[in-house]
This record gives C-alpha cells, structure tokens and sequence, in this order.
C-alpha cells in the first residue's frame, strides 16, 4: 500500500521534472533565437507558447496517469 503511493508519486515528481526542465529549455532556446533575430520574435514566440503548452500537458498528464 505504502509502496504503491511512494512509487506513483516518484513517478509523477519525475515527469513534472521532465516538463520544468522542457520548459525551461524552450525559453532558453527561444531567447538565444530572439537574441540572434529580433526581427522574428514574433514567429519565435508563437512557437515557443506551443511548445512550452504541449511540454506543461505532458506533465499534468504525468501527474494525473502516474497517481
């Protein structure tokens, strides 16, 4: 009983982690890209939304499926 609780929420710790570090990258990414070309900011923000969105619902499906 205890050991299932433990195990599910390692599991959903470990794929919120996968989702902050995703995020964290997309941004990263997305302000050396703006860095380089400030013209583009524009495409590259709407890019960097979905990514960061679609990277953010993995997690929240990691939190809900793994407890």
């Amino acid at each position: 009983m205890i050991l299932a609780e433990i195990t599910g929420n390692i599991a959903s710790a470990i794929g919120l982690f996968g989702a902050a570090i995703g995020v964290g990258l997309i941004g990263q990414k997305a302000a050396e890209a703006v860095g380089r070309n400030p013209a583009a900011s524009g495409k590259v923000l709407v890019q960097a939304i979905i990514g960061m969105a679609l990277a953010e619902g993995l997690g929240i499906l990691a939190l809900f499926l793994a407890h």
